[in-house]
């Protein structure tokens, strides 16, 4: 592959990826509530299931899950179901008003599999993901390279930006956390998110294909 095809496979790939979504909001909340250390799980959580997505894209299952109607509209139901529990969860729990304080005694609380399987479910939550892929691979595999090679090589970039951004949310979480030091700032911050998390459930659910 030629460094050409490599640059703009990245810059697709990084601009779909570090717009805001239901992903990057966990990553920010996990950064906000853990730091960003510990949001690492979940960074690889959301990479797992991404490189799986990409994976069934690249080799044409994709097509197949997208044609199937009853499957992606099942996927699509239960991601917004999920995001609007996520997001009625921390609206409802009095453990998620973050302040700096609370957040470094809660930060070694949560298992880091919970945080892994949690950023692994949002993830999967979006069928969409399938459909950017199986639109954006085709068009940077070279008929006349290897095949296997190319798809290392997408697989592998795709798996580091992924990360990357996931875990410049968490950054960026764990920074605003620094920045405000009162409880109500910090429940002002944790409806937000909350609210966030349901009107992106509310979202996928009302979405179209």
């Amino acid at each position: 592959m030629s460094w050409h095809f490599i640059f703009l496979f990245s810059m697709t790939v990084f601009i779909a990826s570090i717009i805001p979504g239901p992903s990057m909001l966990l990553a920010l909340t996990h950064g906000m509530q853990y730091g960003a250390r510990r949001t690492a799980a979940s960074a690889m959580g959301n990479v797992a299931v991404t490189l799986l997505q990409a994976s069934v894209s690249i080799a044409g299952l994709g097509t197949i899950f997208i044609a199937s109607e009853i499957i992606f509209q099942a996927v699509r139901w239960i991601g917004a179901a999920y995001l609007i529990y996520l997001g009625i969860s921390i609206l409802c729990s009095s453990d998620l008003v973050l302040t700096p304080n609370r957040a470094k005694r809660d930060a070694g609380k949560k298992p880091l599999t919970k945080m892994f399987f949690q950023a692994a479910f949002v993830t999967a939550g979006n069928p969409k993901a399938i459909l950017f892929f199986t639109a954006v691979y085709p068009q940077f595999i070279q008929p006349e390279l290897a095949f296997v090679s190319q798809s290392c090589i997408l697989l592998g970039i795709t798996a580091l930006i992924a990360f990357s951004c996931f875990m410049l949310y968490a950054a960026g979480g764990q920074k605003i956390v620094s920045i405000f030091s009162t409880a109500a700032t910090g429940k002002i911050i944790k409806n937000i998110i909350g609210t966030s998390f349901i009107g992106a459930g509310i979202g996928l659910a009302a979405s179209q294909k």
